[in-house]
């Protein structure tokens, strides 16, 4: 059962999508329709520059309790 779930993972893996379709193992129209059923993680996200910025206020604050 591992073995068929870990398969169909597989199957919609971005590395092998281009062979498969070449393939013809997966339809264009399959993978637009798992694409579309993604949830939208963007509310998640964050930029370098973001990440960066809390760093340097980080130790900012830091500095600022040390002194």
């Amino acid at each position: 059962m591992r073995l068929s779930r870990a398969l169909n993972d597989k199957k919609m893996d971005v590395r092998l999508l281009d062979k498969m379709m070449h393939e013809g193992r997966i339809e264009a129209s399959e993978v637009r329709k798992y694409q579309e059923g993604l949830p939208d993680d963007a509310t998640n996200a964050t930029t370098t520059e973001e990440v960066e910025r809390k760093k340097r206020e980080k130790r900012a604050q830091s500095q600022q309790q040390d002194s």
